[in-house]
């Protein structure tokens, strides 16, 4: 059976309300919609979520269409980025772009690469060492930590370039059995499971 860890979507962006409790957009809700149509949609046995809201309400319309409710695990947040706040697009990319690049080092504040690593390792690692894997699962996160997530199930080193495409709402799959990965970021709403 299959795992997936699945990045929300795009979401509003509003500097006068903190990241974690920014919602989707109405594209996200859109992208959403046309992905809980899908077949794998309503196999999952379970879902696990970040406790942020853009991660709770992507989790929630997989969980209406399978019937199934929504876990919140905070330790699957993202990357603690609160020392700098919103930053400007352009000003944001460069400062990923030196988080992924110096994977032990703090960007002014921000968790480091490979605390947010072993973080994100250990809340998925836990739920599957006690998941039953007959059951597909689904983990719904961040594009961050899901990168860096992906980087230790493939035993490759983190870097910029094992994150998803731009805008969110992509997925990668893993097999249960063996946690090994079986696509790479691929958009959610074209996944055939």
């Amino acid at each position: 059976m299959f795992g997936i860890y699945l990045t929300h979507p795009q979401v509003r962006i509003d500097p006068a309300v903190s990241v974690p409790q920014w919602g989707l957009s109405e594209l996200g809700e859109e992208r959403m919609r046309a992905t809980a149509k899908r077949p794998w949609v309503r196999s999952l046995g379970r879902i696990a979520a970040s406790g942020e809201k853009k991660a709770i309400e992507t989790a929630r319309f997989l969980a209406d269409a399978a019937g199934i409710p929504v876990e919140t695990d905070e330790e699957m947040g993202e990357n603690d980025r609160s020392a700098t706040g919103f930053l400007p697009p352009e000003e944001f990319e460069k400062a990923a772009d030196r988080f992924f690049a110096r994977p032990e080092e703090s960007f002014k504040g921000w968790e480091r690469a490979v605390d947010a690593q072993a973080r994100i390792s250990r809340a998925v690692f836990q739920v599957l060492d006690r998941h039953d894997p007959a059951v597909p699962i689904a983990f719904i996160g961040h594009g961050g930590v899901g990168t860096l997530l992906k980087c230790r199930m493939t035993g490759t080193a983190i870097a910029r370039s094992a994150d998803q495409p731009p805008g969110g709402g992509n997925l990668f799959a893993f097999r249960l059995a063996d946690r090994a990965v079986t696509c790479d970021w691929t958009p959610m709403e074209f996944w055939q499971g």
